[in-house]
């Protein structure tokens, strides 16, 4: 008889083999992929702001999917830095998974883009445990969720390879206990680099930025004692503008403006112009081949 975790284990094994397939994909672009994670309100999408601003005004090319539930407010927010976005709506399922990933990036990803943040789900549950195709893994806590956060949650935490804390500006008022919070980190991930952000007062802006470039340009990112993935990412290709040799559910809902080709159900994307919404439902590939749903067409990257 096929037991639950049996089911649990081939999922999860079936997401894995399609993230190792995307990460090659992206390394070959020179693409270097930020997975995201935290619980709702944590200020996820305020610290890409900052980020994908910093990247804007330094000429650096970077793009980013962002996942909601039901709503396009972390798109429209986030185009407004001027760089392409891309959102999901995953119509309830909890977490983002790497074959609808590589489906809505095929032919809607720039080129030469260097940098593809991806904001998952707010949960620290269920994307814990879905391996994105990211090189960079990084999970945050606001000071106002408390010290305790990374042993309430020490997948999500645990898998890290980078912590990032934000409303910093609000420590005092909240009573946060940094040491605490920092030992209990080393708890679940001993060796991850905990930074301290603020998108408000700007502390930490374009940390995450830099880490996100120097892991594509060859840095060995932090490997965790949970690490469940043997081998490490492959190598992004060099990035010759620069002289730069680099080293390291289905049914869901898409939104996109230009790139109806990856268009599955609704597609909504915004690419440089905030408000430049056409919103088209779309049930076909590009050639006009249907497609069911549950499986987006995935075209090579």
């Amino acid at each position: 008889m096929c037991r639950s975790s049996d089911l649990r284990q081939a999922v999860l094994a079936r997401n894995d083999d399609s993230a190792a397939l995307l990460r090659s994909e992206l390394a070959a672009r020179g693409t270097v992929a930020v997975n995201l994670l935290s619980s709702p309100g944590s200020g996820k999408t305020a610290l890409l702001e900052g980020e994908l601003a910093a990247a804007r005004e330094r000429g650096v090319p970077v793009a980013a999917l962002t996942a909601d539930l039901a709503t396009e407010n972390d798109a429209r927010r986030l185009a407004r830095t001027g760089v392409p976005v891309q959102q999901i709506l995953t119509g309830g399922l909890c977490h983002l998974e790497a074959v609808m990933l590589r489906g809505y990036l095929a032919g809607w990803l720039p080129p030469g883009t260097r940098v593809l943040f991806l904001e998952n789900v707010g949960n620290l549950v269920c994307p814990a445990v879905y391996d994105l195709g990211e090189s960079l893994r990084v999970t945050l806590a606001s000071v106002t969720e408390g010290e305790d956060k990374p042993l309430k949650y020490p997948t999500a935490f645990g898998l890290a390879q980078v912590v990032l804390v934000t409303k910093t500006d609000l420590a005092a008022a909240v009573g946060f206990d940094e040491e605490a919070f920092l030992e209990n980190v080393a708890r679940v991930n001993p060796g991850v680099e905990v930074v301290f952000t603020s998108a408000r007062d700007g502390r930490g802006t374009g940390a995450l930025l830099e880490r996100a470039l120097a892991v594509q340009e060859g840095a060995v990112p932090h490997r965790p004692v949970l690490a469940r993935t043997p081998e490490p990412a492959p190598a992004p290709v060099p990035v010759s503008a620069v002289g730069r040799v680099p080293t390291v559910h289905e049914h869901a809902h898409a939104h996109t403006h230009d790139h109806p080709a990856h268009g599955h159900d609704h597609a909504h994307t915004h690419d440089h112009t905030p408000h430049d919404h056409d919103h088209r439902h779309d049930h076909g590939s590009a050639a006009g081949a249907p497609h069911p749903h549950g499986a987006p067409v995935v075209d090579p990257l």
